[in-house]
């Protein structure tokens, strides 16, 4: 088969010990069903709580410990094109199969579904998981069309101040909330001037990569109600922390 950057993988029989290089992909693999083959996390891999005692941490998500990795004697990882770096990929691929995912949109993830249940044979597991998102989806969506679309600027880091630009899952994310990035005409993750702030209805402080909170509100020098601080994991975190997603927006969108 192939992964999302069209990679060849080869698979002798179903993978038994899984090394997973990204947190929110980890929380999708063991609501797969998967917990009890998997036997490496990074530091950041949080969801579920406790899985970084039942899996052996092998660093961070751009500081993987390759050595550490191979010694667990994995025969599946998983990865991501955005959260890892190439040349880890290229050197945990001459030992073992590696997946690289690259998740842009909904479609995207069901296919990554799509491809964990071809290698792990979980028909139930994946087909159940796929439904209930897509079906929290579709009332989301039938409950917000009428909303008029708001202009935002979703900020993920501070000092340097840097927003969420155009091909990235958060402008997505933005987009099926019916929010406008007036930023998406820049790439991926720019450098932004308070002082040149571009108008918007709305200034969104994301909880992640930096942990925005009430203190940071005045820094941006307009009004405070124009400012929220949101849950960065339901606009970043592409795994089945969407099954949760699609309410918490429901009540964003009604809170504006």
């Amino acid at each position: 088969m192939k992964d999302q950057l069209h990679r060849k993988l080869h698979f002798k029989s179903t993978p038994k010990r899984i090394v997973c290089l990204v947190p929110s992909l980890t929380e999708l693999l063991v609501d797969l069903g998967l917990q009890k083959k998997m036997v490496g996390v990074t530091k950041f891999c949080v969801y579920p709580e406790g899985i970084r005692k039942s899996a052996a941490v092998i660093g961070g998500t751009k500081d993987v410990k390759v050595d550490k990795i191979l010694d667990l004697t994995p025969d599946f990882i998983l990865a991501n094109k955005e959260e890892n770096e190439l040349k880890d990929v290229e050197a945990l691929s001459e030992h073992c199969p590696i997946y690289v995912s690259d998740i842009s949109t909904l479609d995207d993830l069901f296919q990554l579904i799509l491809d964990l249940n071809a290698i792990f044979d979980i028909p139930v597991r994946s087909q159940q998981l796929a439904a209930h998102i897509q079906a929290n989806y579709i009332k989301f969506r039938r409950k917000i069309k009428d909303q008029p679309k708001l202009k935002v600027a979703y900020f993920i880091w501070r000092e340097p101040w840097m927003v969420a630009g155009s091909s990235t899952f958060i402008n997505y994310m933005l987009e099926l909330n019916n929010f406008e990035n007036v930023y998406a005409q820049e790439a991926r993750y720019p450098e932004v001037k308070l002082k040149n702030l571009k108008p918007v209805d709305y200034v969104l402080l994301s909880s992640e990569p930096f942990p925005f909170k009430e203190k940071h509100k005045e820094e941006l020098g307009i009004h405070l109600d124009q400012v929220k601080l949101i849950n960065g994991e339901y606009f970043s975190w592409y795994g089945s922390r969407l099954i949760k997603a699609f309410s918490y927006f429901q009540d964003l969108r009604a809170s504006l």
